[in-house]
């Protein structure tokens, strides 16, 4: 099986977008969220909240994989916006990442929606 660039030490493998869109710190993930990329996520989510956004949607549209590390940014990202009053939105999934929360159970401590327009209505 070829796992390309899985598990390589390469960093550019996920670019972080952010943005404030009214009450919302929208964060966009694209590529794969692992082990050598989960700070790059980390720090805006953690920001955000220290910054007093504490509802915070992540658009998982470009988010092409992610592992027991990527879950465990989000599960925390989650504690700390809800312990400030906020909470963490999941939207647009891929299948392949969908699939992650599905196995381990934690689509049930998220809100999940199917696009990130329906996040942004809520």
């Amino acid at each position: 099986m070829d796992r390309g660039t899985v598990g390589s030490a390469n960093r550019g493998r996920l670019h972080v977008d952010v943005r404030t869109e009214g009450l919302s710190e929208v964060v966009k993930p694209v590529g794969e969220l692992d082990h050598h990329t989960a700070d790059l996520l980390r720090e805006p989510l953690e920001r955000a909240v220290e910054q007093g956004r504490v509802r915070l949607v992540v658009d998982c549209s470009g988010l092409e994989f992610c592992d027991s590390t990527g879950l465990n940014v989000l599960l925390g990202a989650r504690l700390k916006a809800e312990a400030a009053g906020g909470g963490v939105h999941l939207a647009g999934m891929l299948p392949v990442v969908a699939r992650v929360f599905e196995i381990t159970g934690a689509e049930a401590v998220f809100t999940v929606h199917d696009s990130l327009e329906a996040a942004l209505d809520t």
